[in-house]
């Protein structure tokens, strides 16, 4: 069996799915919350420290405030899960964000919306793939300096397991992340049952420290610390609105099953939070650089065991994997977009197996791209992370307030089209303003305060890059309305004569084979005056060119042939000029054909290895004017 291209295709990815199975390869709450969630319940494994490594420049006593803020962001999440659960059940088609933006605020702000998240999405990739690495070259030392590679090695993996299927690749994380939330939950409950003394189990003893500040504490310094560690916990945000992006991956009723899916989300990161949150603080556990917060309360609580090594392992998996959120929904808003014109309309096509295949390979160049030139330091590229998501937020949850005073200025039973869904009157909208509002303040003055006290660190470039990305889609977006436009029919004349075809056809070939005999052979179909053009470079090739020429009278007798002797190693020069020469002093004004003739071989090899020199041939010819391009192939 050839190793052909379709053969290699297949091999690596599988047999194509037809588009009626598009049912059958939808997600069932299961696989959707292995998928979808792994972003916001990976993030646990450093939220809490994250909160943790600003308080303790306050000194080892301001410690005991991380439980409050911890408790203070899960009303924030269930405010902002709250708002999406809205946000799916009346914008059932997905596109989150951008959609809502779109629908209630305009076209600006849903662009902001949108090129705030795949920005976020594409950061989500590199950073939790460098996280996983980080946590790889922890345990083992020795592979530090091939940190780059094992996270491109990654990045490829998890590409290719998305490329197979959205259904597949839910089944292969499933795994790892509920391992990792069972073995976290268990470590949680063993270390509340040691810590309250239940059942005889030998308590916990927490060890006392005393840290003093890093400076002498202001009440400005305090104040500005404490929404700094607010806005640090705020990672525990990241990849909530994923969910809403890919309603329609879910199984029927799609709406239904991706809100229920949301409420679970909610439900188990801010359990595994809170939890983890209590036990550090309670066990006066201290932010490390060595060891991370996650690691300290397991081995306290259960020693360095099975159930130790267990969370470890499968934290490392779920941080790696925690980039599969991004993969999920980076092509699928991205085919939102495209489909209106604002990214390449090829974005918006599925692959294959039912999957967004260019989305996916896209996300994984430009991630690859962010790992070679941070060179896979996750801590490097943290205060580039989690500006965009902050930032859709609060255009979501400003969208969904909007939202909610059209339905509230519905009478019951009436309804009403907004452009992108029909919405009807609902019993206790105001309150759902209200949260929804609420929310939106407060996701705007997080994202405040990441901007100032991240904007030195890095978080400019985000901060530059948004508003850069609006830009271009809106070129986008002009340059398909230019196209659009100077394809229309509308108000169409046509010409009363138009330019006509040359009776000339040239073939430039490099040698008299089967292939460019056959090709010679279908140029007679078309025109009686065939030149067949050859560029040669010493007189022992054309005098083989010549003598291989009169070999077959019968084929070129009623031919030209005609080689230009050239001295130098590019043929394309001299062949590209002799054309234009025959388009502008033979023959001004008409359409002159050019016929390429290529054999088409078997195997991809085969591919890589000839025809390049007719592909530099047709882009050197692209776009030249009055030029007609045939392709003729012969298959080997």
């Amino acid at each position: 069996m050839s190793l052909s291209y379709l053969n290699v295709k297949r091999m690596l990815l599988g047999d194509p799915f037809p588009t009626r199975q598009e049912i059958h390869e939808r997600l069932d709450k299961v696989r959707a919350l292995a998928i979808f969630a792994s972003d916001p319940i990976s993030s646990n494994a450093y939220a809490t420290e994250a909160i943790m490594s600003v308080l303790i420049l306050l000194g080892s006593g301001a410690l005991s405030m991380t439980l409050p803020i911890a408790m203070g962001i899960m009303t924030l999440v269930l405010l902002v899960v709250f708002s999406y659960i809205q946000t799916i059940l009346h914008y059932p088609d997905g596109g989150g964000a951008y959609t809502v933006a779109k629908d209630n605020l305009g076209t600006l702000p849903s662009l902001f919306a949108a090129s705030a998240l795949l920005l976020d999405y594409i950061l989500t990739v590199s950073v939790s793939v460098s996280a996983g690495v980080r946590a790889i070259t922890s345990a083992f030392p020795g592979v530090y300096e091939y940190r780059v590679l094992l996270a491109l090695t990654a990045v490829a993996l998890i590409t290719w397991i998305n490329l197979r299927g959205v259904r597949e690749s839910g089944t292969i994380f499933a795994i790892p992340t509920y391992a990792f939330v069972g073995g976290v939950l268990v470590t949680v409950a063993y270390g509340l049952v040691r810590y309250f003394g239940l059942f005889g189990i030998a308590t916990l003893t927490p060890v006392v420290h005393d840290v003093a500040p890093a400076s002498p504490v202001t009440d400005f310094l305090f104040i500005w610390l404490v929404l700094r560690a607010f806005a640090a916990g705020c990672t525990a945000l990241t990849g909530i609105e994923a969910i809403s992006n890919g309603v329609q991956a879910f199984k029927p009723p799609e709406a239904n099953n991706a809100a229920k899916t949301m409420v679970v989300m909610g439900v188990t990161a801010m359990s595994l939070f809170v939890g983890i949150t209590f036990l550090a603080t309670h066990l006066n556990l201290l932010p490390s650089e060595e060891e991370s917060i996650l690691s300290q309360m397991t081995r306290e609580v259960s020693g360095t065991g099975f159930l130790y090594y267990w969370v470890q392992f499968f934290t490392m998996m779920i941080l790696i994997l925690a980039a599969n959120t991004g993969y999920q929904d980076f092509p699928r808003l991205s085919s939102f977009l495209a489909k209106d014109g604002f990214m390449p309309r090829w974005l918006q096509h599925r692959g294959d197996r039912l999957v967004y295949s260019y989305g996916i390979i896209s996300l994984a160049v430009v991630a690859s791209i962010l790992i070679l030139i941070f060179q896979a330091d996750e801590i490097a590229m943290l205060p580039l992370y989690a500006l965009g998501v902050m930032l859709s937020f609060t255009l979501s949850q400003s969208g969904m307030v909007r939202l909610m005073g059209k339905v509230g200025k519905l009478k019951p039973g009436e309804t009403e089209h907004t452009g992108v869904t029909t919405i009807h009157f609902e019993r206790g909208w105001w309150w759902k303003r209200g949260l929804n509002a609420i929310g939106a303040i407060v996701t705007g003055v997080v994202l405040i305060v990441l901007v100032i006290t991240k904007f030195a660190e890095g978080a400019w470039v985000i901060v530059l890059a948004i508003p850069l990305l609006v830009l271009n889609f809106r070129g986008i977006k002009r340059h398909y309305a230019n196209v659009a436009d100077s394809l229309s029919t509308r108000e169409l004349e046509l010409p009363q004569v138009t330019r006509p075809v040359a009776n000339v056809i040239i073939v430039p070939v490099a040698d008299i084979h089967r292939g460019t005999l056959y090709a010679l052979q279908f140029t007679k179909t078309f025109s009686a005056d065939v030149r067949v053009v050859c560029v040669v470079t010493t007189q022992e090739e054309l005098e083989r060119i010549q003598r291989r020429w009169n070999r077959f009278p019968e084929i070129t007798n009623d031919m030209r042939l005609i080689c230009i002797e050239y001295e130098y190693r590019d043929i394309l020069t001299p062949l590209v000029e002799y054309i234009e020469g025959v388009k502008n002093n033979e023959f001004p004004g008409q359409v002159v054909t050019v016929l390429i003739p290529e054999f088409v071989p078997e195997s991809m090899m085969g591919h890589l290895l000839h025809n390049q020199t007719a592909n530099f041939l047709r882009f050197r010819l692209r776009g030249q004017p009055d030029l007609a391009v045939i392709d003729v192939p012969y298959q080997i």
